[in-house]
């Protein structure tokens, strides 16, 4: 038992949806099976650990209750996922049950902390990995203090859900607690698959290709053609910078330049991977929610999907490219839903037309489930360059996970945290050793605080940042990612 808790037991909560059946994977299911497929056997990678708060004074009874209904209004949560004749499947249970422990973690009014409690039981859930063909893709937890539910704790698996459908599940677990149960959900997995093949997605998916081949056809072969370093271990390492300056600059140049904060993100981690490498031509994979179409918007299951990100980067300004930046990165959302395993036989296709397979282990991905930092200190007067740069002596670093193994070289991202900036670079230390992450990081906060008081050349980013350009041996021959050498070995 974990330590400071008081007992645990287990109780089953029966379920009876509104209906069952099978259908095939969803894009988004099967973008997340492809990772799946991708790590070793038995890695619980893409495993989600998530705790929400039992808001008011509610019985055990009342919150069970609410979570029996949480499963049974959305068809991911009591769904399998098996291989048939004609491949994967999604299987949707319409009745069962589902085992929930119930953990008492200390008495009333003492020192005990539920949402902490909760996060320690999600973390334990999550971390073996869901036989996806027979057991449903949740495990839930309620954390009781002095015999009152405070607290659930669940470990999901990732084909049941992205960040946006936690979103959904959260407002939906308020209401199904105050006892304010809405319509059920329209559209579920199940529909979804019907509409990418069938309806209007099955038009969207065939322009995302034709965008992508226009990008891929112009691509580097790869981002980090270079001789590789002595690698840490594990090899993988993520960095998270907290920068409350990081966020105001941001917001500031988006209003300034009529952009949004992401896209400045975006531009700036671009301009900064280009100073390294010497790369002027970029491309980046961006994580795409895929809810802006207003069906998909209600969807809880996985929707997200990788865009395809370029930017041209010749010369100019900071402001220049970034307003580039914004279209491009808009038009790489617009062009991010399509069948994941076909649009990997096209990179295939387009590698052999042009000799070798094209990396694309470059990464951006604002996690921001609001899209901005709405809890930002005040700066007096606003967008004052003193007070922001100011802001930099808040500016923490910390490591935050480590890995044998990673589908990426880089991968740059922001959090959820409302009143600073985290943001979070995973890297590859064969290509971006830990002071190259950490000048990466900080040269981010650098480059955008600057921006605010000047304009930015971009042929001075790498000396204004502290950025190394990396070298290259006499003879080195940058086209060897094309001809099948993957920095990490691996196809993406």
């Amino acid at each position: 038992m974990t330590a400071g808790h008081v007992s645990r037991r287990t109780v089953v909560v029966e379920f009876a949806g509104a209906r069952g059946g099978e259908a095939p994977l969803t894009w988004g299911q099967s973008s997340i099976w492809r990772l799946t497929t991708w790590r070793p056997e038995g890695d619980p990678y893409f495993n989600i650990s998530w705790v929400l708060p039992v808001y008011g004074r509610r019985g055990l009874e009342v919150v069970l209750g609410a979570m029996r209904r949480l499963v049974e209004r959305h068809e991911t949560l009591r769904t399998n996922f098996r291989r048939g004749p004609e491949g994967m499947a999604q299987h949707v249970a319409r009745a069962g049950r589902v085992t929930i422990e119930v953990v008492e973690a200390g008495e009333a009014g003492g020192l005990v902390r539920p949402m902490a409690v909760a996060r320690e039981l999600a973390g334990r859930l999550a971390a073996a990995v869901f036989d996806y063909a027979a057991e449903l893709p949740v495990r839930c937890a309620v954390v009781m203090v002095g015999g009152r539910p405070r607290a659930v704790a669940f470990g999901l698996s990732h084909l049941a859900a992205d960040g946006g459908a936690l979103d959904l599940l959260a407002a939906d677990w308020r209401d199904l607690l105050a006892g304010c149960e809405g319509p059920d959900p329209g559209w579920q997995p199940m529909d979804q698959a019907l509409f990418e093949r069938e309806g209007p997605g099955a038009a969207r998916g065939e322009r995302a290709f034709r965008h992508w081949r226009a990008v891929l056809e112009r691509a580097p072969g790869s981002m980090f053609d270079y001789p590789p370093y002595p690698a840490e271990e594990p090899r993988f390492i993520r960095v998270r910078m907290e920068s409350v300056a990081l966020g105001v600059a941001a917001d500031t140049l988006a209003a300034r330049w009529r952009v949004s904060s992401a896209s400045v993100l975006t531009t700036a981690s671009a301009v900064l991977l280009s100073a390294l490498t010497g790369h002027r031509r970029v491309v980046m994979q961006l994580i795409a929610a895929n809810r802006h179409d207003a069906r998909i918007g209600g969807l809880v299951g996985p929707a997200a999907q990788d865009g395809i990100f370029a930017l041209d980067l010749p010369g100019g300004t900071l402001a220049e490219a970034t307003r580039v930046g914004h279209r491009q990165a808009l038009t790489g959302y617009q062009h991010a839903l399509y069948e994941p395993f076909e649009m990997m036989a096209l990179r295939a296709e387009i590698g052999r037309e042009r000799g070798g397979p094209i990396d694309l282990s470059a990464y951006f991905n604002d996690a921001r489930s609001t899209g901005d930092w709405p809890e930002l200190p005040a700066v007096e007067p606003p967008g004052d360059p003193a007070a922001i740069a100011a802001l930099t002596e808040r500016t923490t670093f910390s490591l935050t996970g480590s890995w044998t193994e990673v589908d990426a070289t880089a991968q740059f991202a922001t959090g959820q945290a409302r009143h600073t900036c985290e943001l979070s670079l995973l890297a590859d230390t064969a290509y971006l050793p830990r002071a190259t992450v950490h000048a990466l990081l900080r040269g981010m906060e650098t480059l955008l605080v600057r921006a605010v008081a000047e304009e930015v050349p971009l042929d001075t980013v790498a000396a204004l940042c502290g950025i190394t350009p990396v070298e290259r041996p006499d003879g080195w021959d940058r086209s060897r990612s094309a001809l099948g050498e993957y920095p990490n070995g691996k196809q993406r």
